[in-house]
């Protein structure tokens, strides 16, 4: 049983320059048990926030709360262990195996020379089964296809045991049906116990699996946040993205579905 955690962002506010705001007064939570989608349009800071929210990246106003205490007040190895970071690509610099690249989270919890014993080659062994990514084991990482990696860089990440996972755009080089296998996996960890916030820009996908949702805008923050029925309406999706969203009803899940209105259909 996994122990709940809650990292929470408070009034976050972020600029590369001093006057070149990113984002302000950003607030948002990352619950155990929960998964979080973060959407919006180019531009607005998301994945900016997932790096702020990590301790990647250090807020110029707000702060960072992992259940309750300041995050930067956790060395980075205590990080490391409570969450866990998947950013958008990852190519390793050496050519290694599908195995090596989940040992490679195991780091947090290696012995003091940054051996692994068996304990850490038993997780990387189950992390590997977790993603139904057995059957790669001794594959080279990089022949490997796009569904494939996400998967095997997700049981690297496992391979932390961390409770909170924050994924920058895990799917956004996958074709349909990886893409559905990708949120398929996160929101069964989210049931298993893991809190999980994903950067996104499918809205049909966070709509049908998120359980809660942070809309940016550029120049305007947090736009909205709630729940998928609360936060993607047309007034609220038109506004953010500065073009006619329509929001219909799923034929098959009774879902959401966005759908971008076209300008020719406007007339």
């Amino acid at each position: 049983m996994k122990m709940p955690r809650t990292l929470a962002a408070d009034d976050l506010a972020f600029a590369y320059e001093k006057g070149l705001s990113v984002f302000s007064a950003v607030s948002a939570e990352v619950r155990s048990g929960r998964m979080t989608g973060i959407v919006g349009p180019n531009g607005s800071g998301k994945s900016t926030f997932l790096r702020v929210l990590c301790g990647l990246l250090g807020p110029a106003a707000g702060r960072v709360m992992l259940d309750g205490k300041p995050l930067l007040s956790f060395s980075r190895i205590e990080r490391a262990q409570s969450l866990a970071f998947l950013p958008q690509s990852v190519n390793p610099a050496f050519a290694l195996s599908v195995f090596e690249v989940v040992c490679l989270g195991r780091y947090p919890r290696a012995g003091a020379l940054g051996g692994l014993r068996q304990n850490d080659l038993d997780v990387a062994g189950r992390c590997l089964t977790d993603t139904a990514t057995t059957h790669l084991r001794e594959r080279d990482f990089l022949t490997l296809s796009g569904g494939e990696r996400q998967r095997v860089l997700l049981a690297s990440i496992l391979a932390q045991e961390p409770e909170l996972l924050l994924l920058d755009e895990p799917t956004s080089a996958l074709d349909i049906h990886h893409q559905m296998d990708i949120f398929a996996l996160l929101r069964r960890l989210a049931g298993e116990g893991y809190g999980v916030a994903v950067v996104t820009h499918d809205l049909n996908l966070a709509a049908r699996f998120c359980d809660d949702l942070v809309l940016l805008s550029e120049g305007h923050g947090v736009l909205a946040s709630g729940s998928p029925e609360a936060v993607l309406t047309e007034p609220l999706l038109s506004r953010a993205y500065g073009a006619r969203i329509r929001v219909a009803t799923h034929p098959l899940t009774g879902g959401a579905l966005i759908v971008a209105q076209a300008p020719e259909e406007e007339r």
